[in-house]
């Protein structure tokens, strides 16, 4: 008993994750998608992306370049992330 209550506690310590909106560009579930994951690892390369996502490179080739020429992601290296 003692045990849960300690669990309990430190529980409720712990702060809430906080999630970014997705901005309103994003209209398709597949961008969404790209751009959730993206924020969510801190980056990834465009080969990752197709791995994590099993979606086919083409497609998240085409995906990142929107999300580029909109200014919601940028490449660093061979990785996207999210623009600041």
């Amino acid at each position: 008993m003692g045990t849960a209550l300690v669990t309990m506690s430190s529980q409720k310590q712990r702060s809430e994750p906080r999630i970014e909106p997705i901005p309103d560009e994003l209209d398709s579930a597949q961008a969404k998608l790209v751009y959730l994951c993206l924020e969510a690892t801190g980056g990834a390369t465009a080969d990752d992306l197709g791995d994590l996502l099993a979606m086919k490179q083409l497609s998240i080739l085409s995906l990142l370049n929107t999300l580029s020429s909109e200014d919601l992601i940028e490449r660093r290296g061979e990785e996207y992330v999210v623009a600041n």
